[in-house]
């Protein structure tokens, strides 16, 4: 299975969002959230959670469910607003914008320019079932990007087959299976070409034996690609083999972050200790 070249071109730790300070290279981070709530009524999702996301790193997240792990994810898509705290994608602000001292809302259309650089994969498929599965992948980049539509279809195909699934290009998604489902939402996904990507519990609504096909196309992702990547899971064995760094959540609130060894063989706090028996155990 082989990445199209465009994105095995983008860097690992490096791009042109790094700064030069008193002549020395500072990466901006991909992602910086700061002192960032979020509540539906009494209900605490995220407790001023403050993390970076350095330029190339692949995190995981992990946690309980209810945790805050899928809401993180979906502030950075805005399909949620932060309560309270600031977010910032490559150094510049996520739905605000500064008014003199002030941060107030940003206009709508520098809103999509900044979100238009992160790519996300639901739990659920979301294809369109009366579209094939190349006019699914081409739909984004047409009439989102204006890419012309004949270079639209040749970079699917390229990414049609690097998930494996260049010969199901004129089927319609009711004619796969939903591990194959999955990997064209992958491709459509980096169709857009984003910079950062999101997973959210990809394989959460897959049959065990359709996982191992879905996982494998973000692994060679996540190896041969400079992409920012933050992953959601709860398959422990995937983050602990795929991410640079590993960040656990519960109630709310970033608990413990770590390399993956560190977190999986020796975690410092008991509440991680606690969660990693329960889930590893089953």
């Amino acid at each position: 299975m082989r990445l199209p070249s465009a994105l095995k071109r983008q860097p690992r730790f490096h791009d042109s969002s790094e700064v030069i300070i008193s002549g020395k290279t500072t990466d901006t981070p991909a992602v910086r959230f700061t002192s960032i709530s979020k509540r539906f009524g009494d209900f605490a999702a995220l407790n001023d959670v403050t993390f970076d996301v350095p330029t190339g790193e692949k995190l995981a997240i992990i946690g309980p469910s209810g945790s805050g792990k899928t809401t993180i994810l979906r502030l950075l898509m805005t399909l949620e607003a932060p309560t309270s705290g600031t977010i910032e994608v490559r150094g510049e602000l996520l739905g605000l914008r500064r008014d003199g001292k002030q941060l107030v809302p940003d206009h709508p259309a520098h809103i999509r320019r900044v979100r238009g650089q992160i790519g996300m994969v639901f739990q659920q498929f979301n294809l369109f079932p009366h579209m094939t599965v190349l006019a699914n992948v081409i739909e984004a980049p047409v009439h989102v990007l204006g890419t012309n539509r004949s270079d639209a279809e040749a970079q699917a195909m390229q990414l049609l087959q690097s998930v494996g699934l260049a010969e199901k290009a004129g089927c319609f998604p009711r004619q796969l299976s939903g591990g194959q489902q999955q990997r064209v939402v992958i491709a459509r996904a980096l169709a857009l070409q984003p910079r950062i990507m999101l997973f959210d519990e990809i394989t959460s609504a897959l049959d065990p034996e359709l996982i191992g096909e879905v996982l494998n196309v973000v692994r060679r992702l996540a190896s041969d690609t400079g992409m920012t990547m933050l992953i959601v899971t709860h398959e422990m064995n995937f983050a602990r083999e795929v991410a640079d760094r590993v960040m656990f959540m519960a109630d709310g609130r970033i608990v413990e972050t770590g390399d993956p060894q560190q977190i999986f063989t020796d975690p410092q706090n008991e509440r991680t200790r606690q969660f990693l028996r329960a889930i590893l155990t089953h």
